[in-house]
């Protein structure tokens, strides 16, 4: 079985993320990175668009959870982020890593990174 590997990279977004007061009142820069796994046997013998998986489906999927979300820990949009990867059936691994650019005062970034398989 062939896997094919998605990658979505630096889809800048904003989002409420923090449990600070002022990161509850005012949306902050993310930018998130997927990679997306799924069979895709179908789709290289067959050259059928139906047996790809859409990834732009997901990453319109992602964009709306996290602009109309509001979040207190990153670890949370980034289960999030994976539910919505693994609610295609096909998917059969997911990564996210969202950073938040101006989390900290003196470092470029606060990141967090969550995998998860589905057997």
């Amino acid at each position: 079985m062939a896997n094919a590997i998605i990658n979505v990279t630096n889809l800048r977004l904003r989002t409420f993320i923090g449990f600070n007061p002022e990161e509850r009142e005012k949306k902050q820069d993310v930018v998130i990175n997927l990679e997306i796994h799924y069979p895709a046997d179908n789709a290289c013998k067959t050259d059928e668009v139906d047996q790809a998986l859409n990834y732009k489906v997901i990453t319109k999927e992602v964009i709306s959870l996290v602009e109309q979300g509001h979040f207190l820990l990153l670890e949370k949009l980034v289960a999030e982020i994976l539910a919505v990867c693994h609610s295609h059936p096909s998917v059969n691994y997911a990564k996210a890593r969202v950073d938040k650019p101006h989390a900290l005062r003196f470092r470029s970034e606060e990141r967090r990174v969550g995998k998860e398989c589905r057997s």
